[in-house]
């Protein structure tokens, strides 16, 4: 078997989710490639408020599965990223400037609402503008497409047509997934005011299939008629998703379980209009701290940029990858955890045969090409540093990484160097305001003083594991039942933290000397924090 059969056969067999997408979309084509010469992929974006992180997982994961295909399938792919931007603005986002103008501007195009920001042509372009830049931060390779563009240019025309044509199937369709008041006024099609420049959710009096025209009240009670072509007019957002399908051809989707009851319907309108349904993933939805999901309009949950404050563009990146299927908490405090185990995983690459690089987080996220980790410490262990040794800057972090790692520098290290930068932001933002020291009582006292004692007369290598089992053959000693509440103690009261790092790797990295020192300051009682009141 040549090398590349054999890679391929690997993938074939992947229980990756990438992998198993892409072999259930490369069925689609099983008896030849499509007629358009390509596989799309695409991701659907409403720009009603700021772009989260959501946004940015539905264009990664899609990525993801996409290059899963082009590892098992010759067939080429392109991806589109969508902006729904000609929907009418129903409501003020609580994160933006100047609420009261937007206010003035609810239900008119989102790209012919007025930038609250002042740095854009409209809001929707404003809003596209952050959705592309955030992908571009990522290097995702995509094609933007406007809604707004999409009908003003006329690409659009032909399915519009269509639906004048087919509207009473359709209408069928969407009646009956709707509520009798509601199914009174409903219409596929959405009028654009002529006059205001909103978009209309009136009842429709005619649509003439012939001349691809409809007929309503506008808001004034003028009866206007006007083409469903050309801008005039956008379908509602159910329709318009599966219009979208059959106008640009979709072969692939994916989106977040509150879409899924629809899904049946996207797919009628998409097979009415004569188009074929694309494959679909519904991945689960992303919750703030306290639960709720993430959302545009309220801004609650992480943005791309917060993450990058505190983070590496692929930690985010190895974030989504885990469990699309599974609900996820999006808060702070999953960083830290993100980025260790995104290196972790670069680790073990090297030494991985191809079924289990397949497996491997890091291989989708660098297209199977991952750089090597330069984390010679990890990003837990500078945290726990840049606590110890109250630092606000990162270059208190490289006195002690050059000492426990000489060969290591920020030219040779600048993953590692970057990292630093991050932990004295997230130190200084999450870990300092948090933390609590206390007294150590009179067992942890002499315990602490025998552990202090056997540091100071240490007179071998810094290595971590011999300092790790001094530090358990004292809490032996010391008879501390279960031996965690001796490692809970250290960490209170030297950190001012629950839980901490491997103890000995710490005193490795911090400095014997040093840790003898942060031991006589906290049995002195100088770490405690003082009382709210003083």
């Amino acid at each position: 078997m040549r090398p590349m059969d054999a890679v391929r056969a690997a993938a074939m067999e992947s229980k990756a989710w990438p992998f198993e997408e892409a072999r259930r979309l490369l069925e689609r084509y099983k008896d030849g490639p499509p007629a358009k010469g390509y596989v799309l992929f695409e991701t659907g974006y409403g720009p009603s408020g700021l772009p989260h992180i959501g946004t940015f997982g539905e264009v990664a994961r899609t990525t993801m599965i996409r290059r899963a295909f082009e590892t098992i399938s010759d067939i080429p792919t392109r991806l589109i990223c969508f902006s729904d931007d000609m929907d009418g603005m129903r409501k003020v986002p609580d994160n933006v400037p100047h609420p009261e103008m937007l206010r003035e501007n609810l239900q008119r195009p989102l790209t012919a609402v007025p930038d609250p920001f002042g740095e854009y042509e409209s809001f929707g372009a404003h809003n596209n503008a952050m959705l592309r830049r955030f992908l571009d931060t990522f290097g995702f390779e995509y094609e933007f497409i406007s809604a707004t563009d999409f009908y003003k240019s006329g690409q659009f025309d032909p399915i519009l047509r269509r639906a004048a044509e087919r509207y009473d199937a359709l209408m069928e369709v969407m009646l009956a997934s709707l509520r009798d008041e509601r199914q009174q006024t409903y219409s596929i099609f959405l009028p654009i005011s002529p006059k205001s420049g909103r978009v209309l959710y009136v009842p429709l009096k005619e649509v003439n299939a012939a001349e691809g025209t409809i007929t309503f009240d506008d808001e004034d009670g003028e009866e206007i008629t006007l083409p469903v072509t050309g801008g005039n007019v956008k379908l509602q957002w159910k329709p318009d998703f599966g219009a979208r399908w059959a106008a640009l051809d979709v072969d692939f989707e994916m989106y977040g379980k509150d879409h899924s009851t629809n899904t049946p319907i996207y797919d009628r309108i998409c097979e009415i209009l004569g188009g074929r349904a694309p494959n679909h993933f519904t991945y689960e939805l992303f919750l703030d701290e306290n639960g709720e999901k993430i959302s545009k309009s309220k801004g609650n949950g992480l943005t791309i940029d917060e993450w990058l404050t505190y983070a590496d563009p692929e930690s985010l990146s190895y974030f989504m990858y885990g469990k699309p299927k599974t609900a996820k908490r999006l808060h702070f405090d999953v960083i830290p955890k993100n980025v260790d185990e995104y290196h972790q995983q670069l680790r073990a690459f090297e030494g991985q045969d191809a079924g289990q690089r397949f497996a491997n987080p890091v291989w989708h996220i660098h297209r199977g090409q991952p750089p090597a980790s330069d984390m010679v410490v990890s990003f837990a262990m500078l945290l726990n540093l840049a606590s110890a040794a109250n630092a606000n800057d990162k270059d208190v972090l490289w006195g002690f990484i050059r000492r426990y790692a000489p060969d290591a520098s920020a030219e040779t290290h600048p993953g590692l160097d970057a990292s630093a930068g991050h932990a004295v932001r997230y130190f200084e933002d999450f870990v300092r305001p948090a933390k609590i020291y206390r007294h150590a009582d009179a067992h942890e006292v002499a315990a602490l003083t025998e552990l202090r004692d056997k540091l100071a007369a240490w007179d071998g290598p810094a290595d971590p594991e011999a300092l790790q089992n001094l530090v358990f053959e004292v809490g032996k000693a010391h008879g501390f039942e279960p031996l965690r509440a001796w490692f809970a103690a250290i960490y209170e009261v030297l950190l001012g933290a629950a839980q901490g790092p491997r103890f000995g790797g710490f005193v490795a990295l911090y400095g014997i000397p040093e840790t003898v020192a942060l031991i006589d300051t906290a049995l002195a009682g100088k770490l405690v924090n003082p009382p709210a009141d003083a």
